[in-house]
């Protein structure tokens, strides 16, 4: 696939979602998605988590060839931002524009890295192509999960 057909592809997933999600209220984004599961609010916490964390890790392997790093606590790092208790159009709005950002970085990634090898702790390794479609893929699980039942 060219750059920008995986670009067109990212923002198309980001416009439906971000469509999807402005029609959740504040009582409802209080409230878990699935019994036992995290806040909607938490949810979406978690999808600003992984766009900072996936933000880097793309711009390091389209400049420097790879990308090696940790993997993330996500329960932890949902806990230590205290998503909960923030307002629901507070995360959307930066949910938002941080994907907006990411999707500007990808538009712009050279034909050529997009080979370029992304592992994580003792995972194997993927291609900066595979790795953005798996974001999409993920973004897209989680937007369906948010917005179930409403």
């Amino acid at each position: 696939m060219s750059i920008q057909e995986i670009s067109a592809r990212f923002y198309g997933a980001i416009d439906i979602a971000a469509g999807q999600l402005r029609l959740i209220t504040e009582e409802v984004a209080s409230q878990p998605s699935r019994p036992g599961g995290w806040l909607r609010k938490q949810e979406l916490g978690h999808l600003l988590d992984s766009a900072q964390n996936n933000h880097q890790r793309i711009a390091v392997a389209a400049l420097e060839g790879r990308y090696e790093g940790p993997k993330y606590a996500q329960n932890a790092w949902v806990e230590l931002h205290g998503y909960a208790e923030m307002p629901w159009a507070h995360l959307l709005r930066h949910w938002e524009e941080r994907n907006w950002m990411l999707g500007r970085l990808i538009a712009r990634i050279p034909e050529e890295r997009l080979s370029a090898p992304i592992i994580l702790g003792d995972s194997e390794p993927m291609s900066l192509e595979a790795w953005i479609e798996d974001y999409i893929q993920h973004l897209q699980h989680h937007v369906s999960t948010i917005t179930a039942a409403l």
